[in-house]
C-alpha cells in the first residue's frame, strides 16, 4: 500500500514539474524575442546614424578636393607665367648675345685690317732704315750683340769672380766656425804606448827569477804569449816588446800577477797565463760596452761588441782607436745635428768605422773591406756598414758618409792627437818631397807645415797654366796612392817666371 502511494507521489511530482518547466520556457522564449526586437531595432537605428556620418564625410572631402583642385590651377597659372617670363627674358639674352658677336667680329676685322696696315708701315720704314744705314736687319742685330757682348764680357767676368770669391769666403768661414766649435767640445790628447810595455819590478833579484834556470821562465812566458821580454840594465824594470797589443797586455798581466804571487815556475806561468786570457777577455768586452754607453749606442751585439773593446788595445799613429773611435762618434754626432743629417747613423757608424782594425792583424785584407764584412756579418744596417767604406772614399755617396769621414779627420789630425817617432817624421816629410820631385818639370819640392803641405816650384818654360793644374792633381793622386799620411795634406804648384834686365 505505501508503495502505491509512493508512486502515485511521484506521478504527481513528475507532472507539477512538467507543468511548472513548460510555464517557464515560454517565459524564457517570450523574454528572449522582446530582446532580439530591441537589438534589431537599436542596429537600423545606428546603421542610419551610420550612413549619415558617411554622407557628411564624402561630402567634405568631395570639398576638400575640389579646393586643392582649385589651388593647384592656381599655382600651375604662377607658373606658367613665371616660364613665359623667363622665356622672354632668354629670347632677349639671345639677341644682345648675336648683337655683341657681330660688334666683336666687325672689331676683329678691324683689327686685322689695322695689323696689315702697321705691317706694311713697318717694313717701309724698315726699308728706309736699310737704305740709310746700308746693312739689313739680321746684320744690324748681329753687329749690336757683338758690340754689347764685347762691352760687357769684362764686366760680367768680374762680377762672377767676385760673386765666387764671395760665396767661398763665406762658406769657408762658416765652416771652420763649425770645425772649430766641434773641434773645442772633443779636443782630448792622446799619448800611449807604441810597441813596447814596461813593467816595474819590487827589486833586481826579481829579473833573475824570470829569467829562471837555464832561462826556463822567460822562453815559457815569451813562447805562451807571442811577446819579446827585454831585459836590460834599466834598474828595476823590464820591457814587453810586440807588435800585438793585446799579447803585450797579456804578458805584462801575466808577469805583473807571477811577480805578486812570488811563485815563478812554467807551471805556475802556465795557470796565470790561462787566467789572464780570461780577464784580458773580460776586460776587452767591459771595454765595449762602456764606449758603447758613452756613445750612446744600444742593440749590439756581444761578440761586436767584444770585438769594439779590442781596440782598446790597437793604436794608430799613436793614438788609441778606441778613443779614437768614441771621439769620431761625437763629433759626427754634433756635425749630423749642424747640418741636418741622421744623428743615430753618423753616431753609430763613427763608433764602428775603424772597427776592421781590430781583426786586420788575423785577417788578410784592408781594415775598411774587413770592417764592412764584418758589420754586415752582425746584421748592422746597409747606412751604417757603409760608414766603415765611406772614412776612405773620396767622395761618400750619402752626407753622412762626408760627416763621418770629415769627423775621422778632424780626430786624427788634429795637434796632439797623434805622434810620430822623429824618424818616422823625417821620413815621411822626405818621402813627400821626392813624391814631388818624381815628376817632369819640377825644380823644387818643399814638405812645409808638418808635412801637411807640400810645395812645388815648377819650370816655366817646360810647366803651362793648364800643364800645372793638371800637374797637382797627378802629384795628389800618387800621394794618395803610395804614401800612409794622417789627415789630409795639400799640394800647392808654384809657377813663376823672373826677367831681369839692367839699365847701363
Amino acid at each position: 500500500m505505501e508503495t502505491i502511494w509512493l508512486i502515485a507521489i511521484f506521478v504527481i511530482g513528475v507532472f507539477f514539474g512538467y507543468i511548472i518547466k513548460k510555464i517557464l520556457t515560454s517565459q524564457a522564449i517570450s523574454s528572449a524575442q522582446k530582446k532580439a526586437g530591441s537589438i534589431l531595432e537599436e542596429a537600423k537605428q545606428k546603421s542610419k546614424n551610420l550612413l549619415l556620418e558617411s554622407r557628411d564625410k564624402a561630402l567634405s572631402i568631395i570639398d576638400e578636393a575640389k579646393n586643392e583642385e582649385k589651388e593647384r590651377t592656381k599655382q600651375s597659372r604662377k607658373k606658367e607665367e613665371h616660364l613665359s617670363e623667363r622665356e622672354s627674358l632668354f629670347d632677349r639674352k639671345i639677341i644682345e648675345f648675336e648683337e655683341s658677336k657681330q660688334k666683336l667680329e666687325n672689331a676683329r676685322h678691324q683689327l686685322e685690317k689695322n695689323k696689315s696696315e702697321i705691317k706694311k708701315i713697318r717694313e717701309t720704314q724698315l726699308e728706309k732704315l736699310e737704305k740709310i744705314a746700308k746693312l739689313t736687319q739680321d746684320q744690324a742685330k748681329d753687329i749690336l750683340m757683338e758690340n754689347t757682348e764685347l762691352r760687357m764680357k769684362d764686366e760680367l767676368l768680374h762680377r762672377l769672380r767676385k760673386l765666387e770669391n764671395q760665396a767661398s769666403e763665406e762658406l769657408e768661414a762658416k765652416a771652420k766656425n763649425i770645425l772649430t766649435s766641434i773641434i773645442e767640445r772633443c779636443a782630448a790628447p792622446h799619448t800611449v804606448e807604441t810597441t813596447t810595455t814596461a813593467v816595474a819590478l819590487p827589486n833586481e833579484e826579481m829579473k833573475g827569477r824570470i829569467i829562471g834556470r837555464e832561462g826556463r821562465n822567460i822562453k815559457t812566458i815569451e813562447q805562451l804569449t807571442g811577446t819579446e821580454i827585454i831585459i836590460d840594465d834599466t834598474p828595476e824594470s823590464i820591457l814587453i816588446s810586440a807588435f800585438n797589443p793585446i799579447r803585450r797586455q797579456l804578458a805584462k798581466k801575466t808577469l805583473e800577477k807571477l811577480i805578486a804571487d812570488g811563485r815563478i815556475h812554467p807551471g805556475r806561468i802556465e795557470e796565470t797565463i790561462q787566467e789572464m786570457k780570461k780577464e784580458l777577455a773580460l776586460d776587452i768586452k767591459k771595454a765595449g760596452e762602456e764606449a758603447a754607453y758613452q756613445a750612446g749606442i744600444v742593440g749590439l751585439d756581444n761578440k761586436l761588441l767584444q770585438v769594439l773593446g779590442r781596440l782598446k788595445y790597437r793604436t794608430s799613429y799613436g793614438q788609441n782607436q778606441l778613443q779614437h773611435a768614441l771621439e769620431v762618434s761625437h763629433l759626427a754626432g754634433i756635425l749630423a745635428a749642424e747640418l741636418g743629417a741622421n744623428i743615430n747613423i753618423c753616431k753609430k757608424g763613427g763608433l764602428l768605422h775603424d772597427i776592421g782594425k781590430a781583426l786586420d792583424h788575423e785577417i788578410q785584407g784592408s781594415h775598411p773591406e774587413i770592417g764592412y764584412d764584418l758589420l754586415k756579418k752582425f746584421n748592422i744596417s746597409e747606412e751604417v756598414a757603409y760608414m766603415s767604406l765611406a772614412h776612405h772614399e773620396d767622395k761618400p755617396k750619402n752626407i753622412e758618409g762626408v760627416i763621418v769621414k770629415i769627423a775621422d779627420a778632424i780626430s786624427g789630425s788634429r795637434p796632439g792627437a797623434r805622434r810620430d817617432s822623429l824618424e818616422e817624421y823625417i821620413q815621411r816629410l822626405s818621402e813627400l818631397e821626392n813624391t814631388a820631385k818624381s815628376f817632369a818639370g819640377v825644380e823644387k819640392a818643399y814638405a812645409i807645415q808638418a808635412g801637411r803641405e807640400v810645395r812645388v816650384f815648377v819650370s816655366p818654360e817646360d810647366i803651362d797654366d793648364y800643364q800645372a793644374t793638371k800637374l797637382a792633381r797627378d802629384i795628389a793622386n800618387k800621394i794618395e796612392e803610395e804614401l800612409k799620411y794622417p789627415g789630409e795634406i795639400r799640394v800647392t804648384i808654384i809657377r813663376e817666371k823672373r826677367i831681369t834686365e839692367y839699365a847701363r
